[in-house]
This record gives C-alpha cells, structure tokens and sequence, in this order.
C-alpha cells in the first residue's frame, strides 16, 4: 500500500474512534473511545436524573390498577424486515403498521425497530436487572409517539418514545422462533453490512398477548448516547426463552465498528434518583390513566398528588 494511502486510511480511523462511543467490552481506541462511565462527557443528557436502564427493587415497586394491558397492531402481520450492522449493535427495522396503544400510554405510537442487548462467553447481557440479577439478553422494541416522525423529533417530549423490554430466560432447549433471528445476525457481520428477513412476524418471537398484562412501568432514557430522556419504559414479566446453545452463536457472529466481537452490548444500571417504579395488576380496575400520569410526573419534580 502506497505510504500516503496507508497514512490516510490510520487518521480515518483515528478520526472515527475519537468520535465514536463504546461499550466497556471494547478497547481498540485506547481510551479514545468513551466508554460508559464517560458518555456523559460528549453527550450531556448521559448525565441526567432519569436514566436507564435501572435496577427494579421489587420491595419498592408500587402495584398501581391503572396501569390496562396493550393493544398490540399488526404484531401478527408478516412483514419484510431489514436487519443492519449499526457497529454497535444490529437494528430490525419496523414498518408504521405496527402500532401500539393502550398500556396507560398517553397516545398512538408506532414502532422503529427493535434490537437486543447481551453478554458473552458465558456471562449474562441484559440492561435490567431485577433486585440485582442481570438476565441472559434483553430485547427492547423501539416506538414513537403521533405525530412525531423520528426519535429526535420524539425526545422533547417526556413519553415520546414508547420502549418494550423483555428478558430473556436460559432453559435446556432452543427456542425455534428464534432461529430466523439468529440467522439473519450470521449475515450482518460487520459494520454496515445488511439483510432482510421475508414473511417475518413479530408475534414469532415475543410472548402472546394473554401473557402481557403483567409488566413494570417506569419514565427513563434511551441506553445509547444521546441517552434522551423521553422514555415511557415498559418490561414486562413474561420471559423469552433461548438456550445455552443460542446465546453462544448470537454472541459469536457479530463485530462492533472496531472489529472486536459485538460482546457485552449493554449500558451498566443508571441511579433511580427518586423515580417511582410502577407495577400493573392484571385485572384490577383500570382507574384513572390521567392520574397515573399526573402522579408519575408530580414524582419526579418532588411533588405528590
């Protein structure tokens, strides 16, 4: 390679490592990189008061009857998705006619896409962790709120990002609904790399909706810079399952922007900093949705109703 090609291409990378973020798992910037304990540094709202992921303590969850199940739109339509190598983590992308209301959510909301979080070589990956103990993966499913056409446009309002969250349990054997998954990541290996999924459902891989009436509810923040804090979290009971076996070739397959392997792709627990973590009652009366709202709002400025 001729000198000055070579000399070029080492402050290309310099440059993007310089301004990229990583997760604790990768080191090739040496420190250049922000990690997580430094996000907040290059993006500020990292900082912030209502963070995620949490720790749910669940001695201190409130149970509150107000909290109804979901209405889940064309969850069960089979739909084309396109799976992309973010460098950070691997996307799958959504179409608007998957659509969510209900859920004491205040509006329509329809979905972005959706993507994992996980450990490796053995460890477990999820975001949450229930009194302290971290899950094998985590799948968050990304939605907005009407009118607003993107994220960035959503992160000024408070509930303008609707994100479900399901953990994930390690039994004996496969899970076959998430084969199709697995192998989609086998063909999105590096960064930027992409594939399609045809005649997918996302009924396929998450829990019926009978199961979904039990979950926890809690105000927080995307778990990816710029952290914006605008996030109506919702996780529910209901595990998926995957085996042993599943999560060694979903933590195998993928590389982050650097060229490591796309290991440990998970923001550590954030401070609740005196939010109130809710917990819905299946079949409870609904109640007022109004007050939940007011009153989840009023916990965070300090106030109560």
């Amino acid at each position: 390679m001729d000198f000055s090609v070579y000399l070029l291409t080492l402050l290309s990378l310099f440059s993007q490592c310089t301004a990229q973020w990583c997760y604790q798992s990768q080191y090739s910037c040496d420190d250049t990189c922000r990690d997580p304990i430094r996000w907040a540094a290059q993006f500020p709202s990292c900082g912030g008061l209502r963070q995620s992921p949490i720790n749910i303590v669940t001695t201190k969850v409130h149970v509150n009857g107000a909290l109804p199940p979901f209405n889940f739109i064309g969850h069960t339509n089979t739909i084309n998705v396109t799976v992309d190598n973010k460098g950070h983590s691997a996307h799958f992308a959504l179409p608007q006619s998957v659509r969510l209301t209900g859920g004491a959510l205040p509006g329509h909301y329809r979905a972005a896409q959706f993507h994992f979080h996980w450990g490796g070589n053995g460890r477990p990956g999820s975001e949450h962790t229930i009194d302290g103990e971290q899950f094998p993966m985590e799948l968050h499913i990304v939605h907005i709120k009407e009118p607003y056409g993107s994220l960035a446009e959503a992160e000024h309002d408070m509930a303008g990002i609707a994100l479900l969250a399901f953990l994930f349990e390690e039994t004996p054997d496969d899970n076959p609904q998430l084969d199709i998954v697995i192998a989609a990541l086998g063909r999105v290996q590096t960064n930027g790399s992409s594939t399609v999924i045809p005649d997918f459902r996302l009924s396929d891989i998450i829990p019926s909706d009978k199961d979904l009436h039990s979950y926890y509810r809690y105000v927080g923040s995307m778990t990816t810079p710029g952290c914006e804090q605008a996030v109506a979290w919702t996780l529910f009971h209901r595990m998926i399952s995957i085996s042993s076996r599943q999560l060694e070739s979903i933590t195998q397959q993928c590389r982050f922007w650097t060229g490591q392997p796309m290991m440990n792709i998970f923001r550590p627990t954030q401070p609740l900093d005196g939010r109130v973590v809710y917990r819905s009652k299946a079949g409870a009366a609904m109640g007022s949705v109004m007050h939940w709202w007011v009153g989840a709002f009023s916990v965070l400025l300090g106030q109560r109703v």
